[in-house]
């Protein structure tokens, strides 16, 4: 076991030279560290409506008008700070001045109709953030009003689309930087596997007290410590950003699990072709078919990931469990083949 420690510690050692390897970390950590900053800018170009949701802006809003009913308090309720005026002319001097950003004016209803006038600034993004946060506050206005009226549909009662910000989240960045690990750990195995064959090491180790499938297991175990270590600090960073990670436990298990699988896939594909460019080569085509095929599969690594996150109460350890069976099979075909794949060239 020391022996073997002692190897796991050198290719440790070798995978922190390896500038594209630490590159690529360093990307995934800045992405996690980061996480709300990048999903706030994300979702301003992909749905500008959910500024509102995922910032919080506070807007100084002016009210001129006599029957204003619940609207104060839905604003206040946006992280608006709310100003009342008795006259149009005293509200439009303070905006003109920048003490408010917006003027709402409500002369009254005729007829049960309430025709507002909304005052923005002219700047389109100051408008634009305004807008999204006046939005939430107007449509809760906007029901109160119909049900005072008798109307009974208001934007509550009408189903929608799951909301986007959800969906980036849940769909997109936490797979990401629960599945990238994976890919990276076999790039890892391929490159530290390769050279050992590129640098004629192998015969050097044959003659150290070790086998050669200690060598070749070593740089798997340090491809995986990497992708666990990895994995568990982007759970860590997401929850520093608020993000709330269900079935956190679950969802690091299963990103080794699959660094592990594709850890040993690699090697037997390194040891078999000897040479870093076939084998990365090889690895891409077969990572494409496997990401397109893995959504045939009920559920995928990445809706399983996202369920787990998003903490679906049909989801739980049994599915994570179902991905062990692929990589007992690979590590099976591991100990078969290794041996003799590593002295075939000898």
């Amino acid at each position: 076991m020391s022996r073997f420690l002692a190897l796991l510690k050198r290719e440790l050692k070798s995978i922190t030279r390896e500038k594209t390897i630490m590159f690529a970390i360093i990307v995934q950590f800045f992405i996690a560290s980061f996480s709300s900053i990048i999903l706030v800018g994300i979702m301003a170009f992909y749905d500008p409506s959910s500024i509102a949701d995922n910032t919080q802006a506070s807007i100084r809003a002016g009210i001129v008008g006599d029957n204003l009913g619940p609207l104060p308090g839905f604003l206040r309720e946006s992280h608006v700070r709310v100003r009342q005026y008795l006259d149009l002319d005293t509200a439009e001097a303070d905006f003109t001045r920048g003490r408010i950003d917006t003027v709402l004016v409500l002369p009254g209803s005729a007829g049960g109709v309430v025709d507002m006038k909304l005052i923005m600034p002219e700047l389109d993004a100051r408008k634009t953030v305004i807008f999204m946060v006046l939005d939430k506050p107007l449509k809760q206005y906007e029901d109160y009003l119909r049900d005072m009226n008798g109307v009974d549909v208001n934007y509550a009662g009408t189903a929608g689309k799951p909301h986007t910000t959800y969906e980036f989240l849940y769909s997109l960045i936490v797979p990401i930087l629960m599945l990238f690990p994976a890919l990276i750990a076999g790039s890892i195995v391929i490159d530290t596997v390769s050279e050992e064959f590129e640098n004629k090491t192998f015969d050097t180790l044959a003659a150290a007290p070790v086998s050669l499938v200690q060598v070749v297991t070593s740089k798997i175990a340090a491809a995986l410590v990497t992708a666990a270590l990895q994995v568990g600090l982007w759970v860590g960073l997401l929850r520093l950003n608020h993000f709330v990670i269900q079935n956190a436990g679950l969802v690091v298990l299963l990103g080794i699990v699959i660094a592990a699988a594709i850890s040993v896939v690699t090697a037997i594909m390194a040891l078999y072709f000897k040479d870093r460019e076939r084998t990365q080569f090889v690895y891409s085509i077969v990572l494409v078919a496997l990401i397109g095929g893995s959504y045939f599969l009920n559920p995928s690594p990445f809706g399983l990931i996202t369920r787990l996150a998003a903490g679906d109460p049909a989801m739980g350890f049994l599915q994570v469990m179902i991905y062990t069976i692929p990589l007992a099979l690979m590590s099976l075909l591991f100990i078969k083949v290794s041996s003799r794949l590593v002295l075939s060239r000898r």
